[in-house]
């Protein structure tokens, strides 16, 4: 799921209020299933930076206009004209939407996120970072990202490499949407609250965080992905994005086969990149450092042709034929893989201190 309606910025896009104790954050985007825009991030920012100071905000909340979902990413459209143009302003937007992650992974009160409905790419910054992180039935969460031409970033590959086994390779390469239970047993989610229950649930949070997560959690539908793990980590424990393939399809299985065709599918600069994106990600201790790591990357992406490409046949053209370059894996070479991790120099992203989340 990719939103193609982020040209337009009005003052209301992101609602920001104090209630009953609460900072409350609104994503008001609704047709544009509430996608980030730069103002937004800004904003969201600042209200954060003041409510942390501010004793009469006991916690913050956030959630989503409409009933599609919390947020489904960033400006797409932005991040073509910028790729095809050579424009920066995607770069000031990654430089401040990253920033906001890292402020949400630090927050020093509770952070409540209502991942309700879909949860993709930027929408997973604002929300999997927080100390308290809620799914329902409708949730679709996914960092789908090789399907554009992109790698994972907003500190995703951070979330995904601590997920058990190789599940979170799993989902970057195939790009994989996944529900409530999985979301929860992969690492992203902490409680399961039915969406029926959510405006009762917003009212308690303004009484007690804990006693509303207390009362109003329930045993989280099953989750698929656990199951699968035994071949699951078995084929996607390779070193190459190659290996990882032939090992789908040697297995011989239906969802195997799916799996492999997936990732067939998606950018092979993209695809490799994530993967060597992930095995680094797994040595780095914070999702600070994962996040200067997806800055560099990202930078490079944008002036790659695939991001375009990928935009184009998903959002513009939405024929969902991307024609990639190179368009093979093979074609992907070590030391082109190697280049999306140069050191920026002075660009390099430098995230401001925030206080440690607890203290």
């Amino acid at each position: 799921m990719w939103t193609d309606r982020s040209d337009q910025v009005e003052p209301d896009d992101v609602l920001l209020r104090r209630e009953r104790g609460l900072g409350r954050v609104v994503l008001n985007r609704p047709k544009a299933i509430n996608a980030l825009t730069h103002a937004v991030v800004e904003r969201i920012d600042a209200a954060l930076t003041d409510w942390a100071a501010d004793d009469d905000v006991r916690a913050v909340v956030i959630s989503g206009a409409g009933e599609r979902g919390l947020c489904a990413g960033g400006d797409l459209r932005g991040f073509h004209a910028d790729a095809v143009s050579g424009g920066t302003g995607t770069l000031d937007f990654w430089r401040d939407e990253y920033a906001l992650d890292a402020h949400v992974a630090r927050y020093p009160k509770p952070y409540v996120a209502i991942m309700d409905g879909i949860v993709m790419g930027g929408g997973v910054g604002v929300s999997a970072h927080g100390g308290v992180r809620v799914v329902t039935e409708r949730t679709r969460l996914a960092m789908p990202e090789v399907g554009i031409g992109l790698v994972p970033d907003v500190g995703g590959t951070y979330l995904l490499t601590r997920a058990p086994g190789e599940l979170g390779t799993h989902l970057a390469l195939t790009a994989t949407a996944i529900g409530a239970g999985d979301a929860i047993a992969c690492g992203f989610a902490d409680h399961f609250v039915p969406s029926d229950r959510l405006p009762d649930f917003l009212d308690a949070l303004a009484v007690d965080v804990d006693d509303a997560v207390r009362a109003f959690s329930l045993p989280a539908p099953p989750a698929d992905l656990p199951g699968e793990r035994e071949w699951i980590d078995r084929c996607y424990a390779a070193d190459s994005v190659e290996e990882v393939v032939a090992n789908l399809l040697d297995l011989g299985s239906p969802d195997a086969k799916d799996a492999a065709e997936r990732i067939l599918g998606k950018s092979p600069t993209a695809l490799k990149v994530t993967l060597e994106s992930l095995r680094r990600a797994r040595e780095l201790e914070t999702v600070e450092q994962a996040l200067v790591q997806e800055y560099r990357v990202s930078t490079a992406c944008l002036r790659t042709p695939d991001l375009a490409e990928g935009i184009r046949a998903q959002v513009i053209d939405k024929d969902r034929a991307p024609r990639w370059t190179p368009s093979t894996l093979e074609e992907v070479t070590d030391a082109a893989v190697e280049d999306f991790f140069a050191p920026l120099g002075d660009r390099e992203l430098v995230l401001p201190p925030r206080a440690t989340r607890g203290t």
